[in-house]
């Protein structure tokens, strides 16, 4: 045979193996996904929809790119010296002290390449769809090729992972990937490869490591590799003790003032306390701790049918299952307030491993329960879990389809979001990419790319280098956002009215003085004065504003 033949054999065999690739079910829905939850997201992005958290995220990344590594003024806005003690934004706080996420440092050449809040979002779509293929790969371990196709599949229509892709860049997006690539290598019996992931989740965030202490209790338990358990749980307990209570309070005193106050302050009499104190509390609270368990008992049952529901509810009769998603079930239902119960939020993300794994084990324990009549069932419940997911508006990403609120109506077609979003654009565009900037929610992921940037209305002012305040050169403002929800939610009105009275207050004192004021986005500019015609479109706009709260 001819080299020329050679190459074209070649060349043929490459194809035909690239088009069974393609054509593998689980290959179509993982691309759809990523083609779906990309262009969501980009539209998400141009809308001015993402938030505060995708600000933060991008501002890391873009300080890390420029040697500042893990520095943000805008996680500072959030941290215990500027939300208890009034204290005035740093631009060289350093995240950590709030969350502990070395992995970031591996994303970072890939956000060099484009630095900019898109591509955070583009990063994250791509890590959960790659968790969906391994997910495969580890169910093939013990399924069929159909059965396992199903639960890949079910894994990119699941509300607890479609949810959160579609909302902020957040710092628990990598967590199912590593996690289903440790099971696999514990299949595999890649023991190197095991202790380098259990590391790499541990490096997710401080709290990463909670899935571990379950992974290896079901190790213990179910006798499979009862030793590697038993290391993996004493290296993610001292981990997570070591990092949070050293490691973390030497860049700030987050954890202790904050964190464990907002989480678990219900045991510590809402006290600071350290992690290793208030576990001491919940132990020494038998009572508290099992009425804080049940409590809101509707809305806890209701968030574990909706977690299951994509796996036709299997996780739930799967004893597996409930052990490989204990800690991380328990963390959430011990928690106060409803953010760790909402299944569209990142905390969701941390169920998800163990009771995908969960049901892997239960059928491998039961493959003669894949009839057809289960397949229907199995289909229906996939069904719902997405269409509970689109009517539920994740992270407001779909407010173009969906109302946000029915009584009030409350809804932004398509029609209003871009002109909106093209003038609000044009807006931001005057700022200069060095200057100092204070803006609200909406505006703040595209300006996040900045050494110094500030949510308004909560400050119009940062700390240097030198721990020396300044002004910031602009106040940025969207408040036609804050319009149009405000009829429904009272956050929204809160805003607006406390904005137009900074606003104020700033134009009396002549601190500041407005630049530009289009489709009810203001730019104000320090130590310049206000244009006649321009003070007087906003005397006119406020006076439209509604005066009482609903």
């Amino acid at each position: 045979m001819s080299p020329k033949m050679r190459l074209q054999l070649a060349v043929n065999r490459s194809t035909f193996a690239l088009r069974q690739w393609v054509a593998h079910p689980v290959i179509r829905v993982a691309l759809l996904f990523i083609v779906c939850c990309v262009l969501l997201l980009l539209y998400r992005h141009y809308s001015l929809f993402s938030s505060y958290d995708q600000g933060i995220f991008n501002q890391i990344f873009w300080n890390s790119l420029h040697g500042r590594f893990f520095e943000s003024s805008l996680s500072s806005g959030l941290s215990a010296e500027v939300t208890l003690q009034g204290a005035i934004p740093l631009v060289s706080y350093r995240h950590l002290g709030q969350h502990f996420n070395p992995i970031f440092l591996l994303w970072l050449p890939f956000y060099a390449l484009l630095p900019f809040p898109e591509t955070l979002s583009v990063l994250q779509v791509l890590l959960v769809a790659a968790a969906g293929l391994v997910l495969y790969v580890l169910a093939r371990q013990s399924l069929p090729p159909k059965l396992s196709a199903a639960i890949a599949i079910s894994f990119y229509g699941a509300n607890a992972v479609v949810g959160p892709t579609l909302g902020n860049f957040h710092d628990y997006n990598a967590l199912p990937l590593l996690l289903f690539s440790l099971l696999l290598a514990m299949e595999k019996r890649w023991w190197i490869f095991f202790w380098v992931l259990a590391l790499l989740v541990l490096s997710v965030r401080e709290d990463a490591g909670v899935p571990l202490l379950s992974v290896g209790i079901y190790l213990v338990i179910s006798r499979r590799h009862w030793r590697v358990g038993v290391g993996l749980f004493a290296l993610a307990v001292a981990y997570i003790l070591l990092l949070t209570n050293l490691v973390m309070p030497a860049f700030s005193p987050d954890v202790s003032q904050r964190m464990i106050v907002e989480r678990f302050g219900q045991y510590t009499g809402e006290k600071a306390a350290s992690p290793v104190e208030a576990i001491g509390a919940m132990l020494a609270q038998p009572g508290q701790l099992l009425a804080e368990l049940f409590s809101r008992f509707p809305k806890k049952l209701y968030y574990l049918f909706d977690q299951s529901l994509p796996l036709a509810l299997v996780p739930l009769i799967s004893a597996d299952a409930w052990l490989l998603a204990a800690f991380p079930l328990l963390e959430l239902l011990l928690m106060k307030g409803e953010t760790p119960l909402a299944i569209n939020i990142r905390y969701a993300t941390l169920v998800v491993p163990g009771f995908f794994y969960g049901a892997i084990l239960w059928w491998s324990k039961h493959p003669t329960a894949f009839k057809p009549r289960i397949q229907r069932i199995w289909s229906v419940c996939l069904a719902l879990s997405l269409l509970f997911t689109v009517t539920s508006n994740p992270n407001r990403t779909l407010s173009f389809l969906v109302p946000d609120s029915i009584r009030p109506w409350v809804y932004l077609p398509l029609t209003q979001q871009i002109p909106h979003a093209a003038q609000a654009r044009s807006v931001m565009a005057q700022i200069p990419a060095q200057a100092s900037v204070a803006a609200t929610t909406p505006l703040v992921p595209p300006l996040s790319g900045r050494r110094a940037i500030v949510r308004f209305p909560h400050s119009t002012q940062f700390r240097n280098e030198a721990l020396q305040a300044e002004n910031v050169d602009y106040i940025v403002a969207d408040l036609w956002q804050f319009q149009q929800y405000q009829p429904a939610f009272r956050l929204d009105l809160d805003l607006l009215q406390a904005s137009v009275t900074a606003i104020n207050q700033l134009l009396q004192t002549q601190t500041y003085g407005i630049q530009t004021f289009q489709d009810n986005v203001v730019l104000l500019q320090r130590n310049v004065p206000t244009r006649s015609e321009l003070a007087a479109q906003w005397l006119e706009f406020t006076k439209q504003l509604p005066t009482s709260k609903p």
